[in-house]
């Protein structure tokens, strides 16, 4: 026969709020819960919460240790660690120690760990809670290179030149009877 534990992913003897169970206001306590229904309001354990996959928090939540299988509409606080499985959505922000996120997870929000009263204490960067982003930051973009301007350069020089005159001096020559026939087009533009 499986124990409480095989089949919920929680620890034995944990309380369960079944799949058809519905909850609003605060939800306090002093031992491991597992939801499989739905928790809206707040919820403060000093245990760790496990929702499984049908389980629906909309809820700030305040806990020793979350594991979130369900989804998760709120901010979730944790003294050790949060883990987001793979089957876990969560909108909101995360602050503990110790944030796992598993791959196939769904996360928006912001991530804050380190120990929180160490930082306020201390008034400093050091000890300040790390922050993750999602989004991967750029390299920085090298300088453009410098530019020939075509107009009003006061320089009569160009960098242009030499390499229209090489070009035009690899060119093949052009054959007399070609070359005769060449005609000079000047075109002017019109002023108005």
């Amino acid at each position: 026969m499986a124990t409480n534990k095989e089949m919920t992913g929680g620890a034995a003897g944990a309380t369960v709020i079944g799949p058809t169970i519905t909850i609003n206001g605060k939800l306090s306590g002093d031992e491991d819960l597992t939801v499989r229904g739905r928790v809206e309001g707040e919820v403060t354990l000093t245990k760790t919460l496990f929702l499984e996959v049908s389980g629906v928090v909309k809820a700030n939540v305040s806990v020793k240790n979350a594991v979130i299988s369900g989804v998760v509409v709120g901010n979730v606080r944790a003294t050790e660690s949060v883990e987001l499985t793979k089957e876990g959505r969560m909108v909101g922000d995360i602050a503990a120690p110790r944030v796992i996120l598993v791959d196939g997870a769904s996360f928006r929000g912001r991530i804050e760990m380190g120990d929180a009263s160490v930082s306020r204490a201390a008034g400093d960067r050091v000890g300040r809670p790390a922050r993750v982003s999602a989004r991967p930051s750029a390299p920085p973009r090298p300088p453009p290179p410098p530019r020939a301007e075509a107009r009003g350069m006061a320089n009569s020089k160009s960098t242009v030149t030499p390499i229209l005159s090489k070009i035009e001096s690899k060119s093949p020559p052009v054959p007399p009877a070609l070359a005769a026939g060449k005609r000079k087009v000047v075109v002017r533009k019109r002023e108005r």
